[in-house]
C-alpha cells in the first residue's frame, strides 16, 4: 500500500469490514462508483446524496486524498453543522493522513502549524464570510460542505457560504437528507425543472436507503408504534380525551394528545421505555454492545426520561444536553462503551456517529421529514450483516406517513407542487407530508398557552416495516406486543419481513380461534331485535381500514381509490361510508391476506 503526501495510506477500492467513523480502509461499491463519477468529469461542484450510515465521510476523504496527491488542491476546509462534528471530521481525516484543525476560531486568523486546513461550522462562516474568503483565495482550496442542506437555513448563512467559498478550486457537497421544510435555495446546488415545472435539486450521485438496504450497507428499520388513551385540560379549562393517533380528530387535538403522551408524569412514556428496553435486551442477546437512544423535546423531559430508565434498568443512562460543555466527550465515551441507554435533546439527531445504537425512542413532537430522517439515521449504520434497528414512536399520522416512506428518495423543491395526483385526486400521503413540513401556527399558539396533561395509557399499535404494517394491536405486556419485541436482533431485511408476516399470521389465527366462542355462546338464544349500529365502532373500523389502505398504497404505489375499488369488487358491499361492520371487517381481513402474501 502506498503512502500519501501526509503519511497516510491510499484507500483501495473494495468492500469494507468494520472500521472507525470515516476511516474504512477499503471502499464500498457505491463509494467507488461515486469516486469514478467524480474523477470522470473533474467538476468544480459535486453533490453526493447518500443515506445516513452509508459512509459519506469515507468517500469525501478519499476525494480529498486524491486531489491533494494530484496537486489539484493544497488546502482543505470542512464545514459541518456542529462543533462535535468538526472534531469527528478532524479525527477521521487524521487517520488517513490529512491534518485538519477543528479548534480554529475566526479570531485566530490562521490555523495551527502542521495542518493543511480547518473544520468550521456553518455559523462560523456566516459570521465572518470575508475572513474565510481570504483564506480560500490564498490557496487552491477544496471545500467539503457536510450536510449542505444547512446552507439554506437562513438567508445570512446562504449568502455567507457563497461569499466565502465562491473562489474555491473545488466544492464537494454532502447530504443524507437533501430535502428541506422550506424553499430557501441551498448554495452550490444545481436545480432543474421537472416535468411538472417544479425546480428540484439535482444530485451528481445518489445512493438511497432502499439501495443501501439491498446492499446490506445499512440496517433494516422496524418502527414500533404505540397508541393509547390520553386525557388533558386545555387553556380554557376544558377536559379533553382522545386516542393517540385517532384519524378522525383535528390537528390541534392530535398535537395535544401527542404532547400528553410525551409528558413524563403519565403512564405512556414509562410503558414505551419499558418496551424499548425489552427490545434492547433481545437485541443484546446477539449484539452484546447494542445501545439505545431516547430523543427528547427539551432538557426537563430528557432528565425525567433518564430517571425513568434508571428505574427500569438499574443503570444511569448517559444524558446529553446542548448546554453541556462535556457533551462531545460524553457521546464519545458512550460510543466506545457498552452502556445501555443515552438520552439526548435534538443535538444527537444528525451526523453524530454511534454505530452501536440499535434501538431508539422518538420522544419528541418534532415532525418535519428532515428531522425525522436525521433522527432515524442515527440507528441505520451497519457494522456487520444482519444487525437490525428498532425505533419506538407515537402512533400519530405525521410520523406514520414518514415511517411508511423511509425508502422514498426526495429532492429539495424550490416550488410547491399542486396537492393533486396525476389523476386529479387528492393524495392523503402528500397532504400529510405538507402538514409535517408546514409551520402549524395554530398548534404553535396552542402549545404556548396553558396546558395540563392529566393522564395517559399506552397500548401497542403495530409495526411498520418496508411500507407494510403488521400486528393487530394489544395491551402493553400482552402476547401480541411481546411477539414483536422478541424478534431476534440479527436478521437481514428479507428475514425481518418473513418473520413479521409470520407473527401477523399467528396473531390473526389466535383472534379467529377466540371469535367462534362468542358466536357459540349466542347459539340457541331467542332471536333479538336488530341491534342499533354502533357508530363509534364503525368509525374505528373505517379509520383502521384507511390506515391499512394507506400502508398498502405505500408498499405497492397503487392509489387509495383503486385499492378501495378493488376491495369492493372482491368483497362486495357499498362504499366505505355506507358499509356495515361485517363488510368493513371483511375488507380488513382481505387486506391482511394481501400483506401476508395470500390472494
Amino acid at each position: 500500500m502506498t503512502e500519501t503526501l501526509f503519511g497516510g495510506p491510499v484507500l483501495p477500492p473494495a468492500y469494507p469490514e468494520r472500521a472507525a467513523w470515516g476511516t474504512a480502509p477499503k471502499l464500498r461499491a457505491w463509494q467507488q462508483e461515486a469516486l469514478d463519477s467524480y474523477f470522470s468529469s473533474h467538476p468544480k461542484d459535486f453533490l453526493a446524496v447518500a443515506t445516513p450510515g452509508a459512509g459519506k465521510t469515507t468517500f469525501a476523504l478519499r476525494v480529498a486524498s486524491m486531489l491533494i496527491e494530484a496537486g489539484v488542491v493544497n488546502r482543505v476546509t470542512i464545514v459541518a453543522p456542529t462543533d462535535h462534528l468538526k472534531r469527528q471530521w478532524a479525527d477521521a481525516a487524521a487517520k488517513v493522513g490529512i491534518a485538519i484543525d477543528p479548534n480554529f476560531k475566526n479570531a485566530d486568523g490562521q490555523h495551527g502549524r502542521g495542518f493543511i486546513g480547518v473544520a468550521v461550522t456553518y455559523a462560523q462562516v456566516a459570521s465572518k464570510p470575508m475572513l474565510h474568503r481570504a483564506k480560500t483565495e490564498a490557496a487552491r482550496t477544496l471545500v467539503i460542505l457536510d450536510e449542505i442542506h444547512h446552507g439554506g437555513e437562513a438567508l445570512s448563512w446562504g449568502d455567507g457560504l457563497r461569499e466565502a467559498f465562491d473562489p474555491a478550486a473545488r466544492r464537494l457537497s454532502l447530504t443524507g437528507t437533501p430535502f428541506r421544510s422550506d424553499t430557501s435555495p441551498i448554495p452550490f446546488v444545481e436545480y432543474a425543472e421537472d416535468r411538472d415545472g417544479i425546480r428540484r435539486s439535482k444530485a451528481d450521485y445518489t445512493y438511497g436507503y432502499g439501495k443501501a438496504l439491498r446492499d446490506h450497507v445499512v440496517r433494516p428499520v422496524m418502527f414500533m408504534a404505540y397508541s393509547g388513551q390520553m386525557r388533558w385540560r386545555t387553556s380554557a379549562g376544558d377536559e379533553m380525551a382522545a386516542s393517540l393517533g385517532e384519524a378522525a380528530v383535528t390537528k390541534d387535538i392530535t398535537s395535544q394528545a401527542w404532547r400528553t403522551a410525551l409528558n413524563p408524569a403519565g403512564e405512556w412514556i414509562p410503558a414505551v421505555l419499558a418496551g424499548a428496553d425489552k427490545r434492547l435486551s433481545e437485541v443484546r442477546r446477539t449484539v452484546p454492545d447494542a445501545g439505545g437512544l431516547v430523543i427528547a423535546t427539551d432538557h426537563d423531559d430528557a432528565r425525567a426520561y433518564a430517571g425513568q430508565l434508571k428505574k427500569i434498568t438499574g443503570e444511569s443512562p448517559t444524558v446529553i444536553l446542548s448546554d453541556d460543555a462535556k457533551a462531545s466527550s460524553k457521546i464519545e465515551e458512550f460510543s466506545a462503551g457498552d452502556k445501555r441507554w443515552m438520552v439526548a435533546v435534538r443535538m444527537v439527531s444528525e451526523g453524530v456517529d454511534v454505530p452501536r445504537l440499535s434501538v431508539g425512542v422518538y420522544a419528541t413532537s418534532t415532525s418535519t421529514p428532515l428531522f425525522f430522517a436525521q433522527a432515524v439515521g442515527r440507528f441505520v449504520r451497519a457494522r456487520k450483516r444482519g444487525e437490525t434497528a428498532s425505533v419506538f414512536l407515537p402512533s400519530v399520522p405525521q410520523l406514520m406517513a414518514l415511517a411508511n416512506s423511509m425508502e422514498a428518495e426526495r429532492d429539495h423543491a424550490l416550488d410547491r407542487p399542486e396537492k393533486e395526483d396525476a389523476d386529479g385526486l387528492f393524495n392523503p400521503e402528500d397532504s400529510l407530508m405538507d402538514e409535517a413540513n408546514r409551520e402549524e401556527k395554530a398548534s404553535d399558539t396552542l402549545m404556548k398557552g396553558k396546558f395540563e396533561a392529566l393522564d395517559s395509557q399506552a397500548s401497542f399499535d403495530r409495526v411498520l416495516f418496508d411500507g407494510g404494517e403488521f400486528g393487530t394491536g394489544g395491551e402493553v405486556g400482552s402476547e401480541d406486543e411481546l411477539d414483536f419485541l422478541g424478534i431476534p436482533g440479527l436478521l437481514d431485511a428479507e428475514q425481518v419481513g418473513t418473520l413479521l408476516r409470520q407473527r401477523q399470521h399467528e396473531q390473526l389465527n389466535r383472534k379467529n380461534k377466540r371469535a367462534p366462542q362468542g358466536d357459540a355462546s349466542r347459539a340457541g338464544t331467542v332471536e333479538a331485535a336488530p341491534a342499533v349500529p354502533d357508530h363509534r365502532m364503525l368509525m374505528d373500523l373505517r379509520t383502521e381500514l384507511a390506515k391499512n389502505v394507506a400502508a398498502w398504497s405505500a408498499r405497492t404505489g397503487t392509489p387509495h381509490g383503486v385499492i378501495h375499488t378493488k376491495l369492493r369488487t372482491v368483497c362486495g358491499g357499498p362504499a366505505v361510508a355506507q358499509a356495515n361492520e361485517e363488510q368493513l371487517q371483511t375488507r380488513l381481513r382481505k387486506l391482511q391476506d394481501w400483506f401476508i402474501g395470500r390472494k
